[in-house]
């Protein structure tokens, strides 16, 4: 596989010159994923080996990424099928873990203005890296900072995936070279410098009391959707004292 054509240029440029988003605040974003960027195409190459792995076609595989863009609901649904799982069981699994994207799309949608198409294009990228690094405080986005990380994950994404389905026969399993463990510590880079507030302490401390709780006993997905409810809760109660 010489040449893997990720997107349309037209499709690339309306995604990476979004009206109204600064080329310095679309560059800023690229820069702040810069350190996410590594462990997003590590996880993009054990993506790639394991869909490998499991049978799955490289272009297959590749084309699940470029569209997909959401590495644990990928992850969840490969696996599944590896296991001998069945269409529909991995499909509500890969539903299920997405359905976070729901209130990131809400709290985005002032920020993305324009035609329905290109705000379709740049909710493509809102993944929860590039949300993260778009978020300004106090609810507000930067619809160029979410463009230039989220079009740095995405490629860094694609290459993963596409190296680990071409080599993913060399590598073996990505459990022996340490690329399980990239995910875990992404989100811990992400949450780290938000825990300097009480509230988020707190948030923390209570969704991940429930996830840990529920993963051995509840399907892929119902621990992300129950670990959200002490933020939210927390969210709102503080919202009322301010």
């Amino acid at each position: 596989m010489s040449h893997v054509t990720l997107a349309p240029t037209d499709t690339l440029a309306a995604m990476s010159n979004p009206e109204g988003a600064p080329p310095s605040s679309r560059a800023a974003g690229a820069r702040a994923s810069i350190p996410l960027a590594a462990p997003v195409f590590a996880f993009g190459v054990s993506f790639g080996a394991l869909a490998e792995a499991a049978g799955i076609q490289p272009l297959l595989a590749i084309a699940m990424s470029a569209t997909t863009f959401a590495g644990s609901a990928q992850f969840a649904a490969t696996s599944i099928l590896t296991e001998g799982g069945g269409a529909a069981a991995a499909l509500i699994a890969g539903i299920l873990l997405n359905t976070r994207y729901m209130p990131i799309g809400i709290s985005l949608s002032p920020a993305l203005d324009g035609p329905t198409w290109k705000r379709f294009l740049h909710a493509q990228l809102a993944v929860d890296e590039s949300w993260a690094i778009a978020h300004t405080g106090g609810g507000r986005f930067d619809k160029g900072l979410l463009i230039g990380a989220g079009l740095t994950l995405y490629l860094s994404w694609i290459v993963g995936t596409s190296l680990g389905v071409v080599a993913g026969g060399f590598l073996g399993d990505p459990a022996r070279l340490g690329l399980d463990a990239a995910f875990p510590a992404l989100f811990l880079v992400l949450v780290a410098p938000r825990l300097r507030e009480c509230d988020a302490r707190w948030a923390a401390l209570g969704g991940a009391a429930i996830a840990l709780t529920l993963v051995p006993l509840a399907p892929a997905g119902i621990p992300i959707l129950v670990a959200v409810i002490p933020p939210l809760l927390i969210a709102r109660f503080s919202w009322l004292r301010h």
